[in-house]
Order: structure tokens, then C-alpha cells, then sequence
């Protein structure tokens, strides 16, 4: 039954064009090797190492520069103790108007008070300015890097220029070093995430981004064990290169540097229109579904794959609606609108005062940046 399985999961008629056998991909020529689905499983320990590396990397590097930049780690209001509103918040974060009549009788507590209860606790468990700046410079640091390092080795190749070149002889096209570490160092980075979403404070798009790494794990392996490289180190690419301006505008923001902040804003818009609605739907989805149609004919694996890079390019739209709205903010408010992902809520002057009766002027209010903008969401 297992081999059933399998021979039905790596169906030749769906993974490879006509007359193409998984055989014929295990006898490359000598000196040459063509891509392996083993090979993509050594990016799971590789994630491990990755994730490693983000810690010392966010406590050797990121810290002191935050420190440098007085972001400090802040320590959020603590709500007042209580087992049956934590038991409460444990299971649902904000009560619906059933379960707060019913708390307002068990605790002998107005319902607005209870409220303001989950407010503060909500916010106590919030990421504080200096740990998004560090998940921020983390991200800088590795799209910056790969996307150094992915078009140094694309500027070299044909298929940058001629993207027919991608098709040519395909499938039995020979794997290099260059084309691996790309695939490894992406779908390890992806992984990483993934795992630390986990373990990290969890946050209001939290299934959001899982949904989307999963997806961006699945498109990364899918194209490798299809042997579709050379489209997909490009795919990659286009992708890296407008993400390196929006990290860098965060950690503009949350240094408080707001006119940096909303010029590389500006930037990481025009830079995501370029890659995401010029080169990515007229070059690239143009190469996979019109000249791979032309030089390799249709398949199984193929129309799921265009399927999927067409999904991509219909959510690149929706998201660039959306930027350019907080862009054009930018430049004519002169900042960008509010982040509502993971910035403190505020609860004006009301607040949870411990049972030492403590009044306003002797509560402190959590400082916020009041110039904090709507960037701390994926753009993939």
C-alpha cells in the first residue's frame, strides 16, 4: 500500500513533461547532477541552524544597535492578578458580549472594567519596539544578503537575459552550486519562520503568516523538485529585492526616524511595483506560461504551477492597492497611517488600577510612537 502511495504522490505523467521518466533524471551526464527531492530534505536541519543563528544575530548584533538607537525594551503595564479572567483569556483573547455578562456576574466587576482587564492584557503580551526591531533587522539582513548573493549568480547566466534559455533542453538541466545554496538558504529561511512562529509572541496575523510560509515552503520545493531552477532563482529574486526596503523602512519607524522612514516607504513601493507588476507578470509568469508552452508543451505539474504563480500575481495587485494608499499618506501627510498589527491599544484614560487603589497620576501609560506605520506585515 505505501508503494501505492508513492507511485501515485511521484506520478511521472503529473511531475514531468511527455516521454520523461524519474529514471532518465537519475542518470545525468558525467560531472553533472540534476536536482533530487533529498537533497531539499537537508534544509530541515539547516532551518535549526538558521533559527540559531537568528538568536546570536538579534542578541550580538540587533540589541546594541537598538541600544545605540534608545529603543528600549519597555516593560508593558501588568494587568491586575486574577485566575478567572486569565483562565478566560487563555482559551479567547476578547470575550464576546455572552461570556462578559457572564464574568460581570461571577466577579462582582462592570463590564467595562473587565474589558479594560483584557486591553492591558492583550497589550502585556504584545512584542515590544525593541524586539520588532530586532525581527526586523534580522529580516534586513538576510533578504539583503541573499538577494546579493542570488544576482551575482543570475547576472552570469543566460537565462537572465533570454528567458527561452530556461526551457531549452528542460528537464535535463544540470544543477549548480550556486542554484542549490539559493534553494537551501530560502526554504531554510522559510522553515525558520515558520518553526518560530511558534515559540515567538503570537501575533494578530498569526495564521496569516502561517498560511504564507507554508505556501512560499511549498512553491520552493515544488519548483525544485520539478527541475524549474532557473525560473525559480528568478521568481526568488524579484521577490527579495522590494523586501529589503520595506524592513528597512520598520527599522527606520522604529528608531523614529519618520522621514526616513516614509522615503524608503516610497521607495519600497516603487520598488514593488516595478518587480511585483512590470518584471514578474511580464517576464517571468510570461517565460513559464507562454515560451515553456512554445519549447516543452504542456503537463500536469505545469498548469498547477501557473495556477499558482497567477494566485501570486492576483494577491501582488490587492497588496499594491494597498501600499500605495499608506505611500501616497506618506507623502502628502507627511507619515504613514497607523499600525494596527502590533501596536499597543489604547484605552485613552481608562485604565486597570491594582487593588491598592492606585489614581491616574499615579498610573504610568505605556509611551508610544505616534508616528508608527502599517509596516510590519509580509509582502510575499
Amino acid at each position: 500500500m505505501t508503494s501505492s502511495i508513492s507511485a501515485w504522490i511521484w506520478s511521472e505523467r503529473f511531475w514531468l513533461p511527455e516521454n520523461v521518466t524519474w529514471a532518465d533524471l537519475e542518470r545525468p551526464p558525467p560531472g553533472a547532477e540534476y536536482p533530487q527531492m533529498r537533497h531539499i530534505l537537508y534544509a530541515l536541519p539547516l532551518a535549526v541552524g538558521v533559527f540559531l543563528l537568528r538568536l546570536l544575530f538579534e542578541r550580538l548584533v540587533a540589541k546594541p544597535c537598538a541600544h545605540i538607537l534608545q529603543i528600549q525594551a519597555g516593560v508593558p503595564r501588568q494587568a491586575q492578578p486574577n485566575a478567572v479572567l486569565e483562565k478566560v483569556y487563555l482559551s479567547k483573547t476578547s470575550p464576546d458580549t455572552r461570556q462578559l455578562e457572564g464574568l460581570t456576574k461571577q466577579l462582582d466587576w462592570d463590564e467595562r472594567k473587565i474589558q479594560r482587564w483584557f486591553r492591558v492584557r492583550r497589550n502585556q503580551d504584545r512584542p515590544s519596539m525593541q524586539k520588532k526591531f530586532c525581527e526586523s533587522m534580522w529580516r534586513f539582513t538576510f533578504y539583503l544578503g541573499i538577494f546579493i548573493y542570488g544576482i551575482r549568480h543570475l547576472w552570469v547566466s543566460p537565462w537572465m537575459w533570454d528567458t527561452r534559455k530556461c526551457w531549452y533542453n528542460y528537464p535535463f538541466q544540470p544543477l549548480s552550486p550556486g542554484q542549490y545554496n539559493h534553494y537551501a538558504a530560502e526554504l531554510a529561511f522559510y522553515w525558520s519562520l515558520m518553526f518560530s512562529q511558534f515559540i515567538d509572541i503570537k501575533r494578530k496575523d498569526f495564521v496569516i503568516m502561517l498560511v504564507h510560509h507554508l505556501a512560499t515552503i511549498f512553491l520552493i520545493t515544488f519548483s525544485y523538485a520539478n527541475n524549474m531552477l532557473r525560473a525559480g532563482t528568478l521568481v526568488m529574486c524579484v521577490h527579495d529585492a522590494s523586501d529589503i526596503f520595506l524592513e528597512a523602512a520598520k527599522l527606520a519607524n522604529y528608531a523614529k526616524y519618520q522621514r526616513l522612514c516614509d522615503g524608503l516607504f516610497v521607495v519600497f513601493s516603487i520598488s514593488f511595483f516595478i518587480t511585483r507588476l512590470v518584471i514578474y507578470p511580464f517576464w517571468i509568469v510570461y517565460s513559464v506560461l507562454v515560451e515553456s508552452w512554445e519549447i516543452v508543451g504542456p503537463y500536469q505539474a505545469w498548469w498547477l504551477l501557473n495556477g499558482l504563480l497567477l494566485v501570486l500575481q492576483t494577491l501582488h495587485i490587492i497588496w499594491f492597492y494597498l501600499i500605495a494608499r499608506i505611500a501616497i499618506k506618506a507623502i502628502f501627510k507627511g507619515k504613514v497611517s497607523k499600525d494596527d498589527r502590533s501596536d499597543i491599544e489604547s484605552s485613552s484614560d481608562e485604565e486597570i488600577y491594582s487593588s491598592s487603589g492606585k489614581n491616574p497620576s499615579q498610573t504610568l501609560k505605556p509611551k508610544e510612537n505616534s508616528h508608527n506605520g502599517n509596516l510590519s506585515g509580509e509582502t510575499h
